[in-house]
């Protein structure tokens, strides 16, 4: 024999057809019995023949809700888990194994809050259709469809713009208005809605400045029935008096964040402000004092979906920006050299990290002509998605130099025109080298750490000479300088990540332990002196994070006499010229693809 739900533990069951249409039953007897057709009985009948007859049952016990499995073949599910008999919290999913099937979720009464929904319900039985509220039933169906929103993934613009409807249609109001807060704390009109759902340019309402500010002032709802009856303040606000308004809700929304607690399992607290609700009418007593019970409910679940909308907002941005910084990154890794040939008269092996998903390093190797080959390692300021894009300029402009023109004219170039837009606030250092099959290297350093020059095992800083960085004085000329390089010696170029790689201490890596690491290292292979200089920083932080990308490049230039007897489908030289033939071998290294994580080879 059922019994009735005692006074004070009600809920009501939200029930979502294969079609998306929604629908509420109330949980009035226990136990409250579910399944397909109504000859066994059933509170709550679902048309769908692969529902046993006899489905589930909710009973109720010490004010708390059980669900039963009472034999749906393909098992009962909540949340998606399959379960014989469990506790219903507020929100939890109920299914029955099927796709495409009904779904039925919980709303509990259990908050502390006198007006919660059902026992609004509970009121609004008791009202007649007489009564110019219009059907409570009908109020609460439409107060249920905006809670639903809090679930929706719509776009924020349909979700707020779902609920000013409701609050319209919920009030009998003539207008209504969502007011936002920018992070200034200003308002402005994000929705404007009349009856009916009509959509209406922000533009064009003014709503009641003296009511807005009435109800911050007080952080609590204003809402007048008759303005005729009202203070003072209100009935001469000129813009109720311009507009014939009679009647005005003004709905301060505020965050609600909650915290466990001993007394209770959750506590609300009043979080940030969000915006105003706004609704008006040019007849008196349009909100009754029903109207206003269900407007407190209703400006409840209107700040939810406006903070969770808001936060969905966020997140769709938040991977909007990944999706953009994820394609820089594909194009800056693809700039990178990749695929190179072999050039008789040297070697390059390059890396690049950077520290963020893109960075503000990058390096280059081009041939000018046959005889002349020109690479470069540039270091922009600042990390992110405003240096990568420098870094691009900056390649785009450098590679013209295939076309004939003086290196030293371009860059030149480069720096007047950064320094003439200074809005981009950006400079870059820079080696940029010439190298010749007969050793004659023209470099120009731009501000840029001198490489290394390994020469008979000994490294040195042997490029001291240089300018300021490109884009930082606008007077700075730039001019080649020339050296004169012999067989097999090596340059290591780097960026200042390498150098300033800092310990859990914040100790810095230095150059002085960078030239103890590369001394010694003549005739290694190439890719050899990277790992090196790459495992002795890796090793030197221990794990701390980098604030800057790591870049090598390292140049060896080979003896030019060695091109004439090298055999163009065997990369490895061999010649009396070199140190000796294994280093020989040792410095023609494999064409490879650059990445953030694994090498070039040249």
């Amino acid at each position: 024999m059922a019994d009735t739900v005692p006074p004070g533990g009600e809920a009501v069951l939200e029930v979502v057809s294969p079609d998306s249409q929604r629908r509420y039953a109330r949980i009035t007897q226990t136990p409250f019995m579910i399944g397909r057709g109504a000859e066994t009985g059933n509170h709550l009948q679902l048309s769908d023949r692969r529902i046993s007859r006899n489905c589930a049952a909710i009973v109720v016990e010490g004010n708390r809700f059980y669900i039963e499995d009472r034999g749906q073949r393909r098992g009962l599910f909540i949340n998606g888990e399959k379960v014989e008999s469990r506790e219903l919290k507020d929100g939890d999913v109920v299914s029955f194994g099927l796709e495409d099937s009904y779904e039925i979720i919980f709303r509990s009464s259990s908050s502390s809050a006198d007006e919660s929904l059902p026992n609004l319900l509970t009121r609004m039985e008791h009202i007649t259709s007489s009564e110019q509220t219009g059907g409570g039933l009908a109020k609460l169906k439409r107060l249920l469809e905006a809670t639903s929103l809090l679930h929706s993934q719509l776009p924020l613009e349909v979700v707020l713009g779902h609920m000013l409807d409701h609050a319209v249609s919920v009030t009998d109001a003539d207008r209504g208005l969502l007011l936002e807060s920018d992070p200034a704390g200003a308002l402005k009109v994000k929705l404007a809605r009349r009856s009916g759902g009509l959509r209406l340019p922000p533009e064009s309402l003014t709503p009641s400045q003296t009511a807005i500010q009435l109800s911050l002032k007080q952080q609590s709802p204003v809402i007048t029935e008759d303005l005729a009856q009202a203070e003072m303040d209100l009935q001469a606000a000129q813009s109720i008096v311009a507009q014939r308004l009679r009647a005005v809700v003004v709905i301060p929304l505020y965050a609600m964040s909650r915290a466990n607690t001993q007394e209770s399992m959750v506590n609300i607290k009043r979080g940030d402000f969000l915006g105003i609700l706004y609704l008006d009418s040019r007849r008196p007593a349009a909100f009754s004092k029903l109207d206003r019970q269900i407007l407190d409910a209703l400006a409840a679940d209107a700040a939810s979906i406006l903070d969770n909308a808001r936060l969905v907002e966020r997140e769709r941005e938040r991977q909007r920006l990944e999706q953009e910084i994820n394609i820089a990154r594909d194009i800056q890794q693809a700039l990178l050299p990749r695929d190179f040939r072999e050039f008789p008269h040297l070697a390059v092996n390059g890396y690049n990290l950077p520290c963020l998903s893109v960075g503000g390093d990058y390096f280059d190797v081009f041939p000018l002509n046959d005889k002349r080959t020109a690479f470069l390692l540039a270091d922009v300021s600042g990390k992110g998605l405003g240096a990568a894009l420098l870094t691009t300029m900056l390649q785009g402009a450098l590679s013209g130099m295939t076309l004939g023109t003086d290196p030293a004219r371009v860059i030149n170039h480069v720096n007047k025109f950064l320094c003439s837009h200074a809005e981009v606030g950006r400079y870059a250092t820079m080696f940029f080298g010439i190298l010749d099959e007969e050793g004659h290297l023209e470099f120009i350093n731009a501000g840029h750490p001198s490489p290394f020059l390994i020469r008979s095992g000994v490294a040195e800083e042997a490029f001291t000479e240089g300018s300021f960085p490109v884009g930082l004085v606008p007077e700075a000329e730039y001019t080649t300088v020339c050296l004169k390089l012999e067989p097999g010696d090596t340059l290591v170029l780097f960026s200042d990540g390498v150098t300033e790689a800092m310990d859990p201490d914040d100790q810095l890596f230095g150059v002085p332990r960078l030239k103890q690491v590369l001394t010694g290292l003549t005739e290694c292979p190439l890719e050899q002196i990277q790992k090196c200089v790459l495992e002795s920083v890796e090793n030197f932080t221990r794990g701390a994070h980098q604030a800057d990308d790591i870049t090598l490049l390292v140049v060896r230039y080979r003896a030019a006499t060695s091109a004439a007897t090298v055999d163009t489908d065997v990369p490895a030289i061999a010649s009396s010229s070199a140190p000796s033939s294994s280093a020989a071998s040792a410095s023609a290294t494999t064409p490879g693809a650059a990445s953030s994580a694994s090498p070039v080879s040249i």
